[in-house]
């Protein structure tokens, strides 16, 4: 008998009823009564090993403090007795540092030869020291006094420093003073103490985090006990008060579970945990189905979900309606499939929906035998009910008039009105009632009353009223036509006048702005001729008074920073006159007043040339120049125009690319052009900036983050330049990486005889 009771136990663990059943278990009662001991012992176990943790820390850090130190007094006494015997055995200080061994100097060690008077002989390593005496670099003349009796001692040096120092006497020589600061000695040691706190803080923050997330869970863990124990209340209130069961279905094993709310429904007692297929299918309603074939049904479709209405027989004999809502649950492996859901009273929602479909069938008939057309929606703008004069009248199909169908598709579905208009006849109608008047496309006019019901959806009524709109339209024809032809020849009169108004407003505008244009660019012209007298003048006068005064022509200067400066405001003159000279020639290329002479030139010649120009600037930086030439390569150009491209694309590559980098020029022959390539893997520039750039005056950086000179012309007048030689400039470039600067002039040597326009159109296509 036990043995049953457990294996039925068991079952109902595999329920719906399990997780009840779990809150009242012993062992998780038990469970729940240590947890308060469990969430105190946790932090108190972490502090003691976070507690463990340092002072063994502490320890560690002491002990190894105290090898280091060891470690260098060794080191120091070894070099020491090293160089004094070396001194002793060669009785030279030539060669002494070679002789040492590699790494006698290393970690900071200094070491002094003097002589038996004090004075310092030598310093190793080489430039160690500016002492003179051993009294500038000792403070205590102990180990002066004592010598190599002394061993290694901590001492202070000249300056507050602390260090480890020993002296050793040379024989023929003097002595040999060795010394090693304190903080050189425990360098090591400080990263190791590092690293070890930073290990520490680790371990600290990994526990933290595991205590921190032990007391969520367990605060988790027991919100969600409260929460079933009220879910459960809850569920067992709703079932009780809302004429449902609950029920739990095993299909392999052919048995199902219900609530104590089920049996209270039917009005019957519990007899076993369990019943069989076979007694739940003796009360079910023969017309209903039976559960062999339900269950059947589901397992070869593998129907996730169960809706199904049927009767039941309850105590006294009556057929109870009971709609079942289920879902398959996918069990314990081995324990199979369980339909779980709940079974609803639905008797009295049965006995209305007859007497409704009694009503409605009344009803039916009565809209059927009027006249009109009607038609009736509820307040989702969904179909209610219509008779067949309304479904004629729209040539709607079968399907379209279907009850719960929504109102659009009953629209597309059926002939739509050409014209509705509405109507007021009573300027005191009541609220949601309206009067339509609508043509039908086969012609016929029908007038629509509509009205609003009290659950929020409308009726509406059609009259077909086709005679009365035929004889109104008649009469309204010629007026209406009349009215037309009136329209028409005011609209195109207003028209011809609006246009006319605007022509002459476009024209004065026109007049106003080319005015505006050629009195600014007089204004510019003007400003650029005095720009060139006024400021090239006197600029070329400090360059050449900076340039005497910092060659000294006439006597010096009498202190080096009079050299300096000038030097200086030679470079800031010549830059001025530099970005001077852009603006001039960026003027004139917008003038239109540069004349080019376009000839054969060579490629190699002019691009050694400009590679020249700025090899200072680029030694200055430490930039790698290459150049990769074509000997017989020859462009259509002007020189002097070829020159100052190629001089403005390499000073942007130089002042672009960081110390240490790298520039290239490249040559490259395409059909009827040839390509100049200028990389750099200097800062690149950003997507955003490429389109603006060669534009007069466009930079990348803004004018209060600027960090490199210029005026923003160099790329401005390089692609004008080759832009005027029928060539073309383009630019890839991606931010941090480096930037391609690509110019294509025409192949001098090109047999195709194509003239240049077309040429520059081959270039601009191959670019």
């Amino acid at each position: 008998m036990k043995n049953a009771e457990a294996a039925c136990l068991s079952a109902r663990d595999s329920t719906i009823l399990g997780v009840a059943r779990a809150l009242k278990h012993p062992a998780y009662r038990r469970l729940a009564a240590y947890e308060p001991l469990f969430r105190f012992s946790v932090p108190a176990l972490l502090l003691v090993f976070i507690g463990l943790l340092t002072v063994s820390l502490a320890v560690h850090s002491a002990r190894t403090r105290e090898d280091a130190v060891s470690l260098a007094i060794a080191d120091l006494e070894l070099v020491a007795g090293f160089v004094a015997a070396d001194l002793s055995a060669q009785r030279s200080l030539i060669g002494l540092e070679d002789r040492l061994p590699p790494k006698a100097l290393a970690g900071g060690r200094l070491v002094y030869v003097a002589d038996p008077d004090g004075r310092i002989l030598t310093a190793l390593p080489s430039g160690g020291g500016q002492a003179a005496t051993m009294s500038d670099i000792l403070t205590e003349g102990l180990l002066t006094a004592y010598a190599d009796r002394a061993g290694v001692i901590r001492t202070t040096l000249v300056g507050g420093t602390d260090a480890y120092a020993t002296l050793r006497t040379s024989a023929g020589i003097g002595q040999v003073l060795a010394v090693q600061t304190e903080k050189a000695v425990l360098a090591g040691w400080t990263n190791q103490v590092w690293n070890q706190a930073f290990l520490f803080g680790a371990a600290i923050l990994v526990l933290i985090g595991i205590a921190t997330a032990y007391f969520l869970q367990a605060a988790r863990a027991r919100a969600a006990d409260e929460v079933c124990e009220r879910v459960r209340d809850r569920v067992d209130l709703a079932l009780d008060r809302g004429r449902c069961g609950l029920w739990d279905w095993d299909i392999a094993r052919g048995r199902i579970f219900w609530s104590d709310s089920m049996y209270a429904l039917l009005g019957r007692q519990r007899s076993a945990e369990f019943l069989s297929f076979g007694e739940v299918n003796q009360l079910i309603h023969p017309e209903d189905g039976d559960l062999y074939g339900l269950a059947n049904g589901i397992v070869q479709s593998q129907a996730a979900l169960l809706d199904h209405e049927f009767r039941i027989r309850n105590a006294s004999g009556d057929w109870v309606w009971l709609r079942a809502r289920a879902e398959l649950v996918e069990s314990a492996p081995g324990e199979g499939n369980h339909l779980v859901g709940i079974a609803v009273d639905i008797t009295e929602q049965k006995a209305l929906a007859e007497r409704s479909a009694t009503a409605d069938m009344r009803l039916r008939d009565a809209i059927e035998t009027i006249s009109e057309a009607f038609v009736l929606w509820d307040a989702d703008n969904r179909l209610v009910m219509c008779n067949s004069k309304f479904q004629s009248l729209r040539n709607l199909p079968s399907e379209a008039v279907r009850p719960g169908t929504s109102y659009d598709v009953v629209m597309r579905a059926g002939q739509q009105p050409i014209v509705e208009t509405p109507i007021l006849l009573d300027e005191r109608r009541e609220a949601g009632a309206r009067t339509l008047e609508a043509r039908l496309g086969d012609g016929r006019w029908l007038q629509i009353n509509e009205r609003r019901t009290k659950d929020g959806g409308y009726v509406s009524v059609g009259t077909d009223v086709t005679a009365l709109k035929l004889h109104e339209q008649r009469l309204l024809a010629s007026e209406t036509e009349l009215r037309a032809t009136v329209a028409d020849l005011k609209t195109s009169r207003r028209a011809l006048e609006s246009q006319a108004q605007q022509l002459a407003d476009l024209a004065e505008k026109y007049l106003e702005q080319k005015a505006e244009a050629e009195s600014a660019n007089r204004a510019k012209s003007e400003f650029l001729a005095n720009m060139s007298h006024e400021l090239r003048t006197p600029l070329n006068a400090i360059i050449g008074f900076s340039e005497v005064m910092e060659s000294g022509i006439f006597g010096s200067l009498g202190c080096s920073r009079y050299s300096e400066y000038c030097q200086d405001i030679r470079k800031s003159g010549q830059y001025l006159l530099g970005v001077i000279n852009d603006v001039l020639d960026m003027a004139r290329i917008e003038a239109g007043r540069v004349r080019l002479e376009r000839e054969p030139v060579a490629l190699d010649g002019a691009v050694a040339d400009a590679i020249r120009a700025v090899s200072v600037a680029a030694f200055d930086k430490n930039l790698t120049v290459e150049a990769e030439l074509m000997p017989e390569g020859r462009v259509m150009a002007d020189s002097r125009a070829l020159q100052q491209i190629l001089l403005n694309l390499l000073q942007n590559a130089v002042k672009f690319t960081p110390e240490g980098g790298r520039v290239a020029v490249r040559l490259k022959r395409s059909p009827g052009a040839i390509r100049v390539y200028v990389e750099d893997n200097g800062i690149g520039i950003p997507k955003a900036a490429l389109a603006k750039l060669g534009r007069p005056f466009e930079q990348v950086e803004g004018d209060l983050s600027r960090t490199y000179k210029g005026s923003g012309l160099g790329l401005a007048i390089a692609r004008s330049l080759t832009e005027m030689q029928g060539g073309a400039l383009r630019i890839r470039s991606t931010y941090g990486s480096g930037t391609i600067v690509m110019v294509q002039l025409p192949d001098a040597d090109d047999r195709s005889g194509r003239p240049d326009a077309e040429m520059a159109e081959a270039i601009e296509a191959a670019a």
